[in-house]
């Protein structure tokens, strides 16, 4: 029942409001090469891996795709040349005052998972950003998996944009995490809640056209407590890759 409430919730988020104007509808695709794949200070793989996207928004509603295909093996742990992973993400964008505020559902569906191992998982989130000005602006994001551990993970960051000129915009980032015990202990093999991982992250972005991006990252990211989030779990520490992305 939770699978089938939670693509129900997708499909409603992804589709509220857009009926009455269709063609008003934003798209974006973009492909990612990273070095890894890096989820919330875990590696994943600490190979080459590729990351297509689709986003379709309208009205504050928005729905998008996202895999993850794993070029490398992981050192024989995972199966090359196969997607592993793919999140499909229903959300609202709307105004609290001054603040942006989301809500939304994520799907994970993991494809190359081993028998008897869960092969797929729901969270919602919420979250709330607000603008500081001079380029500055603070975050902070709860999510929650109802299916395979009923327990939460939190961020708060701080991020920073410069507009180089018309067509270049450096982004500098940082964030904190705090996860609960059931989630440490699920997804980390940690003993306690608390601080989990920090990441920074620095990248510039290139618009070639009105329509088509080119851009670069790098990251840097860490564990905070050794009880929630064990460094046997991290074994990529920086990351980076390049992205293209285009709007229709």
């Amino acid at each position: 029942m939770k699978r089938l409430f939670s693509m129900a919730a997708l499909v409603a988020l992804a589709t509220g409001g857009a009926a009455s104007q269709a063609t008003a509808a934003t798209a974006t695709a973009a492909l990612d090469a990273n070095s890894a794949y890096v989820w919330r200070g875990l590696t994943f793989n600490n190979g080459f891996v590729l990351q297509p996207s689709m986003d379709v928004s309208h009205n504050g509603f928005a729905f998008n795709v996202w895999g993850n295909y794993d070029v490398d093996d992981y050192d024989g742990a995972l199966n090359d040349n196969r997607f592993s992973e793919l999140d499909l993400t229903g959300s609202y964008a709307f105004k609290l005052g001054s603040v942006d505020a989301s809500v939304g559902v994520i799907h994970y569906l993991f494809p190359e998972a081993a028998e008897g191992a869960d092969d797929y998982t729901t969270e919602l989130f919420a979250g709330l950003s607000y603008d500081l000005g001079a380029g500055f602006a603070i975050s902070t994001k709860l999510y929650y998996d109802i299916d395979a551990v009923s327990d939460y993970y939190i961020t708060a960051g701080l991020g920073y944009t410069y507009s180089i000129n018309d067509k270049t915009t450096l982004g500098l980032s940082g964030l904190i995490s705090y996860a609960g015990e059931d989630f440490s202990s699920y997804y980390a093999g940690g003993t306690d809640s608390g601080f989990f991982n920090y990441t920074l992250t620095t990248s510039v972005k290139y618009m070639v056209t009105d329509a088509f991006g080119i851009g670069a990252n790098i990251n840097l990211t860490d564990s905070l407590d050794d009880n929630a989030l064990p460094d046997e779990a991290v074994h990529t520490n920086v990351f980076g890759g390049i992205s293209l992305t285009y709007t229709f």
